[in-house]
Parts: structure tokens; C-alpha cells; sequence
């Protein structure tokens, strides 16, 4: 892991011509990714570089500039720094518009920063195709209303459950994303802790 340090310097000098990409958060030392890519370059047989690198809330704008000074190709971003990056973006995509946040930034031909949000897209392939469950018809129910939750609402929504509901401790956020989003699908939210079975 490298993490950055006052000095602002959080990548070092590339030795390698290998595409580079990185994870950004704090912590990220817990982050799988760099395994998950390394396994995924060797079943393709591309040669890229892919590490976890620490950066702190307000750093972003800094670590971005370098790492695209460096040639760096894209990065992916986790807690805290998401609804950062969605607003660091020069340019972004209609999924990270919705969630208000990214997880996924990268350059364009022109070196914007584009950000995206993959967040709602991974779950529903994770769901559908790795664990085969279809919504269609069912009552889903989701457990928090940060920015992860409001991100994957719209795919969960696209699949046409009977009914989305959503729970959070802090209740009036669960009310927010559910009355955001009440065009897309049956929504409703429940109190923390409650047993009831209807919104």
C-alpha cells in the first residue's frame, strides 16, 4: 500500500510501461482489489499495475493531478471519498448524476477527469448472475441510506421488484432516497428496528 504523506507525494515514478491504475480511500488497506485485478489481468493477458493507495478526505483534487501526471489511467473510489470525486468530475456519466457519487473515475482524450458510478450495476450482476435471484415481483428490501444505497436504488428499481423499502438508522434519509426515487418503482421506507412488514 502506498499511502500519501504531507508532501503530497502519493505515487511514485513508473518503472513500468504496464497500464497503471489505482484504488483510492481511507483506510483502504482492507481493499481486495488489487487482487481482484491481478486476477482478472492474468485471465486476459493484459499487463497493468493496480494498487491501493491511502488519501484522505480533502486530498483528492491533488492526488488525481499527480496520478494523471504520472500517466495513470483510472482509479476506483471507496468511502470517504466518493461524493468527492462526483464533484472533482469534469465530466459525468448518467449513473453517477443519479447516486450523486462515484466510485470510478478516469481521462478522456482531452485528460477531463469522467466520473462513473459502477455501484447499482455490480450489485444487480452479483445478484442475478453470480447468486441467480431475480427481483421481479419481490419485495426487496434495502439496509442503509448513504451513498452506496442511493446509487444501487436505480437498479434495484429497473428490476421491477413489488417493492423497494428502504431502512437506515437516521431516519429521514431512508424518506429522502425513497421519495427520490418514487417515479422508479413502488418505494417506501421503514423506522430503524421496526417489525412491520409494510412500509
Amino acid at each position: 500500500m502506498i499511502t500519501g504523506d504531507l508532501s503530497g507525494r502519493w505515487f511514485p515514478s513508473r518503472e513500468s510501461d504496464a497500464d497503471y491504475f489505482c484504488v483510492i480511500g481511507s483506510p483502504i488497506g482492507h481493499s481486495k482489489s488489487p487482487l481482484i485485478h491481478a486476477a482478472f489481468a492474468a485471465q486476459t493477458g493484459r499487463e497493468l499495475v493496480y494498487e491501493r493507495v491511502e488519501v484522505l478526505p480533502g486530498q483528492l483534487a491533488a492526488a488525481v493531478t499527480e496520478f494523471r501526471g504520472i500517466g495513470g489511467r483510472g482509479m476506483n473510489v471507496t468511502v470517504p471519498l466518493k461524493q468527492e470525486a462526483f464533484a472533482l468530475a469534469e465530466r459525468r456519466m448518467e449513473r453517477a448524476e443519479e447516486a450523486g457519487a462515484a466510485n470510478t473515475l478516469w481521462f478522456d482524450e482531452n485528460g477531463a477527469v469522467v466520473a462513473d458510478n459502477t455501484d447499482g450495476s455490480g450489485l444487480m450482476r452479483d445478484l442475478e448472475f453470480n447468486q441467480g435471484i431475480a427481483l421481479v415481483g419481490k419485495r426487496v428490501l434495502l439496509i442503509g441510506a448513504g451513498g452506496a444505497a442511493r446509487a444501487v436504488v436505480p437498479a434495484l428499481a429497473a428490476a421491477a421488484p413489488a417493492a423497494l423499502v428502504i431502512t437506515n438508522r437516521t431516519g429521514h434519509k431512508a424518506t429522502a432516497i425513497a421519495t427520490a426515487f418514487a417515479q422508479r418503482a413502488a418505494m417506501g421506507a421503514l423506522p430503524w428496528g421496526s417489525n412491520s412488514a409494510e412500509p
